[in-house]
């Protein structure tokens, strides 16, 4: 008896007939990489933290004083020590944090998108209104980051707001010029010059094939710029124009016990300790971003 033979052909048996597996996930890709996990993690850790400050979930309230325990170093009752006070310093670097993070957020979130729309708009039409746009963002980006900063404050007084638009000024050019560049090498690619010969309006094609090629730098940027607002912000409480008393800020709880640096160095310690953390996480994180999104680099 004989058997029909089948119209498929036989595969060898070392052929792998699975389907091809799918690249990894932007986050698995991610956790690969050295810096960008390490990065991860404390960028996650301090905004926990950060959250946890912002709704006060301590066990000594930010401003509740405790003069009997006034200087305390740190112990298991006081995590941080107290400060001359008897403030508990580990509820004010929670809520400093929560603080911090929350105006670096705001501001460049704003940056991003001021900034981001102006660079696609001047780039993509070009001409007198390119120039126009970029020479008042190279006049803001001539200013050094923190003399701006400190102008703007100066002119609107101190405070939270203004420590958030001062820095939205500060950023903004930045990430015009960042989202010109890519802008004035994608218009005239021959995707878009076929979108456009297909009836395609500018707005679509902004959306939908420049923009989409342009979400790499712009992220990556992101994560730097949250550094830098973080360092501004700090600077800006540091001399008395960013976060007023009795909030907390690490800028601020810097300034205000720089004086006892020699008798309470908890004082000065663990709000450096956290400025410093918290930026490199950002900028490690930013590194590892960049190394995830990079299509020449993926393809190595």
């Amino acid at each position: 008896m004989t058997t029909k033979s089948s119209n498929m052909p036989h595969l060898p048996k070392t052929l792998d007939t699975e389907p091809e597996r799918q690249a990894p996930s932007f986050v698995i890709r991610l956790l690969r990489d050295r810096s960008g996990t390490v990065g991860l993690i404390l960028v996650v850790f301090f905004t926990i933290i950060s959250l946890l400050g912002l709704f006060e979930i301590t066990r000594y309230p930010v401003l509740e004083q405790h003069p009997i325990d006034r200087l305390q170093a740190p112990s298991l009752d006081y995590w941080f020590g107290t400060d001359q006070f008897g403030r508990d310093t580990f509820s004010r670097i929670m809520k400093g944090g929560a603080n911090s993070l929350q105006v670096s957020v705001i501001s460049v979130s704003v940056s991003t998108l001021i900034g981001t729309v102006i660079g696609i708009f001047a780039g993509y039409v070009g001409g007198i209104v390119d120039t126009i746009l970029m020479r008042i963002m190279d006049i803001l980006f001539a200013f050094p980051s923190l003399l701006l900063a400190l102008l703007v404050v100066t002119i609107i007084g101190a405070g939270l707001s203004s420590t958030v638009l001062a820095i939205t000024v500060v950023y903004t050019p930045i990430f015009a010029r960042v989202a010109r560049g890519p802008v004035l090498s994608l218009k005239n690619a021959e995707f878009v010059t076929a979108a456009r010969c297909l009836g395609a309006k500018d707005w679509r094609i902004i959306a939908h094939h420049i923009f989409p090629n342009m979400r790499t730098v712009l992220i990556v940027q992101v994560t730097l710029a949250l550094s830098w607002a973080l360092i501004t912000e700090a600077g800006l409480s540091f001399l008395g124009l960013g976060t007023q008393p009795p909030d907390a800020s690490w800028g601020l709880m810097l300034s205000a016990n720089r004086g006892l640096a020699e008798i309470a160095p908890w004082l000065i310690l663990f709000p450096a300790l956290s400025i410093m953390l918290m930026v490199l996480g950002f900028n490690l994180l930013g590194d590892g971003l960049r190394d995830v999104l990079d299509p020449y680099l993926k393809s190595e």
